[in-house]
Parts: C-alpha cells; sequence; structure tokens
C-alpha cells in the first residue's frame, strides 16, 4: 500500500467504506460507476473504462481483501468496495526471460505458484496461489490451456474431453516441477470455494 494512503488512513481513521462505484471486469479493466449502482450485474450496469495508467496503476497498488473476502482498493482514508465480474485477480500468461510462461495479474504481478486449479462448466478457468483467487482472461485461455501439462502421462485434451470429478494434477511447462490438481468447479460452488465475494 501507497505510503501517502497510509497517512492518510491514519489521519483521517474512520471514514465511511463505499460500494457500487467500483468494479473489476473478467478481462480485468477497471470501471468506474459514477452514480454508484454498480452492483447489478455487468450488463445491467457496465460503468465507464478507467484507461488513466496512473489511476489503474494506484488501484492496483493498493488493491486487498478484508478478511471476509471482500476486496477493495484502499483510496486515501476512504475503503471503495470493488464488485467482482470475474475474479479478485485477472490471470494472463506471458514468457518469463527464459521463455517460460509464467502466470500474471492484470496488475502485472507475478501470481503463482498456483496450487488449485478449477474449469466451470461454462469453460471459466479459475486458479488459487497465495494472493488469492484468478480467473484466467478469456483471451489467455488457450494459451494458458496450452502450456498446462498433465503429469501423470495422460493427454490434458483427453481430460478436458471428459472430465472427471477426481481432477487431474497439471504443472506449467518448464516450471518448476510443482504440481497442483485441476478440478471441476461448479459456478454456484464459486465464491464458497475460492474464499471471494464477488457483490460485497
Amino acid at each position: 500500500m501507497d505510503e501517502q494512503v497510509l497517512a492518510a488512513m491514519a489521519r483521517w481513521p474512520n471514514v465511511p467504506a463505499v460500494r457500487g462505484w467500483l468494479s473489476l471486469t473478467a478481462r480485468g479493466q477497471w470501471r468506474l460507476h459514477p452514480h454508484g449502482r454498480g452492483w447489478g450485474a455487468p450488463d445491467e450496469e457496465p460503468g465507464e473504462a478507467i484507461t488513466s495508467p496512473q489511476i489503474t496503476a494506484f488501484i492496483g497498488r493498493n488493491y486487498l481483501a478484508d478478511e471476509t473476502g471482500r476486496w477493495f482498493f484502499q483510496n486515501g482514508p476512504q475503503r471503495v468496495y470493488v464488485r467482482l465480474d470475474g475474479a479478485p485477480w485477472i490471470l494472463g500468461v506471458d514468457p518469463d526471460p527464459q521463455g517460460r510462461p509464467r502466470v500474471r495479474t492484470h496488475t502485472g504481478r507475478d501470481y503463482g505458484p498456483v496450487t488449485q486449479w478449477w474449469l466451470s462448466p461454462g469453460g471459466r478457468l479459475y486458479a488459487r496461489s497465495a494472493q488469492g483467487a484468478g480467473l484466467v482472461a478469456d483471451r489467455d485461455l488457450a494459451r494458458m490451456l496450452d502450456a498446462l501439462r498433465a503429469i501423470d502421462g495422460r493427454s490434458l485434451d483427453d481430460w478436458l474431453d471428459r472430465p472427471d470429478s477426481a481432477g487431474i494434477l497439471v504443472r506449467l511447462e518448464g516450471a518448476a516441477p510443482d504440481a497442483a490438481p485441476l478440478r471441476l468447479l461448479a459456478e454456484d460452488a464459486l465464491e464458497a470455494t475460492l474464499g471471494f465475494v464477488r457483490r460485497p
């Protein structure tokens, strides 16, 4: 968290939190809801894209979760809870300096190592790491699936064609030998399983 934000919190400790003003899309874009009504479905209240690199970087540096899994942006002394259209972290895959795939967040942070993967019936790929729950952005889904390797010799494509509830152990191609389970996850179990609140 930025020093100026910590100083503002110390100076004004009792500023009420707000909801409905900020959301994070399933593609990792911050959106402002100028009328404070950003709690409906994304198509009901899409909001306005925040495109300033300075502002998005400031939000990203001061983006945290409370103890109940509600994610927020600490805007000076005020906590601004975020509507999550996908997950707290929106993930992409890009090469590290050695050309190996690595998982990155919408804020540019390294996300791994991933300790668990889940696939929803709708084809969304979720993950968990020490940073919290993440959703692979749709534009990176094919590359992420290409980078995942089953460690038991089974074809990942074969498992994806006929997934079973037991799951499969996978790891990123060229990454450390640590493997993580990939399992199925129903959308209605998402928040409880991954430990976050979409609409705090």
